[in-house]
């Protein structure tokens, strides 16, 4: 019993380095993972990559997928790009291998602790990024430190079976069980990885278990042999990683589940071909492994041990490798068997809804606030579009625009929606562990999503107003139509600017502008209006109630635009 909560506590401190060395990786470096998730949609190749730069540096495949998953869910991302950036998060979580590989080669603790004592000081002293760097520092020597007391908590088989001979006979009568069966014993020890992996919610935790557990003996004494049952439980691993995106994916769209299934399609196909090839693959592997310099094989002057930990590292690799090489030229094909897996049924909303998926292990806070500043430029782009609906619909008319209108009301009622769900969404998201600029910055968005709302319902008045205008048929002058084309314009170049600089950093000349077009829509509503109240004396008082209502909404639009553009400007200014 104190054996296993030794190994338990062991895989806790592994697992909460990792988690804190994720959350300061990406607080530290944040900016530049999310310009990587930006142009993930340029090719497969970039998606690949961008997986792989991810997972390498949360050290969590199962994140990464999980967030890939929320992005398609957002619409953010496409389902063939997802897959792309899935391949690249298999091979980035391979490095877990190649760390658990070096156990031995020195004593992790030795180099762990010093870390953490560099990290510590740093953490409570520094602000901003050297507090993210304490940060990672601290999880950095936790997740060294955790596989070093898993590599001592660990029994040697042999040492097991002096010490406590019941535990010990125990373990070796479950491995005699799944041995001595030839080729069918590797499938039974893959589908060990599958639960293995279940279990511990981490395909890195479970690799470190499995190498720890095959380097002590407790697959045999025959090394080559020792190593095939690694390799069969890795790619057991490699399917059972597959599921945490399948449960993030459960309460998600239907191209969400299709991203999650792809996921697993794409690992399963790998296996599957790896278990053909499996007896010949593994020789070449361990031939390979003979290879190495004696420097790096031996571990305290047993060769057999660092062998079957580098094999392991190698096969993981190389498999992962391969597979992509083999696969990716079919992206295409794999979204397609997906979505006759998960088929349209016609009940979904086409709009995707913004959702925030979590993974309970490694969150990745900092990044989720991509999907969020994404979903706010979508929103923008609607208020624009919108505001050149109602424009439309105000030129013509004589002519029945009724499904314009309904158009630029749904419109209006999706802003509603994406309010509600950016608003949920980025509260969410303060609530994860985020650096104290990003706190800031999602208060900013949250009163740019708060403003864009104001200016979608300010549109859809507008247009209400004019199709009151239509049905009384009251007509406007020739002045009044000029006026408030001339509004339109103003109001119009404010929004399309607003737009253009979203999230962006913003030139203080262009700022300067909008403060101007601001200015200048203020001038002509209270001149117009000024007008329209003269000429109510001797006039239609309804056609200038109508008309000055028309320009008050315009002008308050320019306002939000204004205060869009300065939230922009100084969330682009906190990026530095």
């Amino acid at each position: 019993m104190t054996t296993f909560l030794q190994i338990l506590g062991s895989l806790g401190i592994f697992l909460f380095g990792m988690k804190v060395m994720s959350e300061g990786v990406q607080k530290l470096a944040g900016a530049r993972m999310r310009r990587a998730l930006a142009s993930v949609t340029k090719n497969r190749v970039s998606g690949v990559l961008t997986g792989l730069f991810t997972t390498g540096l949360v050290q969590s495949s199962s994140a990464t997928t999980v967030l890939v998953v929320s992005l398609v869910n957002a619409g953010l991302l496409t389902l063939t790009e997802s897959i792309g950036v899935v391949m690249g998060a298999n091979l980035g979580t391979t490095l877990t291998a190649w760390i658990v590989a070096t156990i031995g080669k020195f004593s992790l603790a030795k180099i762990a602790i010093p870390i953490i004592g560099i990290g510590f000081p740093i953490f409570f002293i520094a602000k901003n990024n050297g507090k993210a760097l304490g940060e990672f520092l601290i999880g950095f020597g936790l997740l060294f430190l955790g596989l070093d007391f898993l590599k001592d908590s660990v029994p040697d088989l042999k040492t097991l079976v002096v010490e406590d001979p019941a535990t010990a006979a125990h373990i070796q009568s479950w491995i005699e069980f799944f041995s001595g069966k030839g080729y069918f014993s590797y499938v039974l020890f893959l589908i060990g990885g599958i639960i293995l992996t279940l279990m511990v919610q981490s395909s890195s935790a479970a690799m470190a278990i499995t190498i720890t557990c095959a380097i002590n003996g407790w697959f045999g004494d025959d090394p080559f042999e020792v190593f095939r049952i690694s390799a069969a439980v890795v790619l057991g691993e490699n399917i059972g990683t597959t599921i945490t995106a399948w449960l993030a994916a459960l309460g998600a769209n239907r191209n969400a589940k299709r991203a999650a299934r792809a996921h697993l399609l794409f690992n399963v196909i790998g296996v599957i071909w790896m278990l053909v090839f499996f007896l010949g693959f593994t020789s070449l592997v361990w031939q390979i492994t003979q290879h190495l310099p004696d420097s790096l094989r031996t571990v305290k002057g047993d060769f057999q041990k660092s062998e079957v930990a580098f094999a392991t590292a190698i096969f993981h690799t190389s498999f992962n490798f391969i597979n992509i090489l083999l696969l990716i030229w079919f992206v295409p094909q794999i979204a397609k068997i997906v979505q006759r897996w998960i088929p349209d049924k016609g009940t979904e909303s086409a709009r995707p809804r913004l959702r925030y998926i979590s993974q309970n292990l490694v969150d990745l806070g900092e990044l989720n606030i991509v999907e969020a500043e994404n979903a706010i430029r979508l929103m923008s782009h609607n208020c624009d579009k919108m505001f050149k609906g109602f424009v439309d619909v105000f030129q013509h008319p004589k002519e029945d625009l009724s499904a314009s209108v309904s158009a630029l009301k749904k419109m209006e009622e999706e802003a509603d929606e994406m309010m509600h769900d950016i608003t949920e969404y980025l509260v969410q998201c303060s609530t994860r562990e985020i650096g104290p600029t990003h706190a800031t910055n999602i208060a900013r968005m949250i009163r740019i999503v708060a403003e864009l709302e104001e200016c979608t319902d300010r549109i859809y008045r507008l247009v209400k107003l004019v199709q009151r205008k239509y049905n009384k048929n009251r007509e406007f002058s020739e002045e009044q139509i000029n006026g408030v084309l001339e509004m339109t314009t103003v109001v119009g170049q404010s929004l399309s600017v607003a737009d253009n600089f979203l999230l962006r950093p913003v030139p203080s000349d262009v700022i300067g502008s909008v403060h101007t077009l601001e200015e200048r829509s203020d001038k002509l509503r209270k001149s117009y209006n000024k007008e329209a109240m003269r000429r109510m004396a001797g006039g239609d008082i309804q056609v200038e109630m109508l008309y000055t209502d028309i320009n008050n909404h315009l002008e308050a639009i320019a306002n939000h635009a204004l205060n869009i553009i300065q939230e922009s400007s100084g969330i682009a200014q906190s990026r530095g």
